[in-house]
């Protein structure tokens, strides 16, 4: 049998909404990060966190690592189109699954470590 197929959607749109529906607050502070799509993680940016795999990836200073004049820094969120596609094969949990990484991505952004985000989402905050 072959392996099923990744289904073929624009995950532009997904990232999109879940931008839309970032509450204010954040999303009024996002100010110049950039959020592209990219098929796959490089061999670099996949050592530079220790994964074999990942779905986004954010690059930059975070907003709590800003100097004192509050200077905002450049800054890059990352989604990654094929590891996406290949886990999620329904378009309702791919979109799912495309705002999680973006919100996972933008917790870094403010400042939220993974063990921080692993307790919120243990505890349901």
């Amino acid at each position: 049998m072959l392996p099923a197929r990744p289904i073929d959607v624009d995950l532009e749109s997904f990232v999109i909404d879940a931008l839309d529906n970032l509450p204010a607050p954040f999303r009024d502070r996002l100010g110049s990060v950039a959020i592209v799509i990219e098929d796959e993680a490089s061999a670099e940016q996949l050592a530079s966190v220790g994964a074999a795999g990942l779905f986004g990836l954010y690059q930059g200073i975070p907003r709590t690592a800003w100097s004192a004049d509050g200077a905002p820094s450049p800054s890059k969120i990352t989604i990654y189109r094929g590891p996406l596609k290949r886990a999620y094969r329904d378009p309702a949990a791919l979109a799912a699954a495309v705002a999680d990484t973006v919100y996972h991505e933008i917790a870094h952004h403010f400042g939220i470590s993974d063990h921080r985000l692993q307790e919120l989402k243990r505890t349901g905050r």
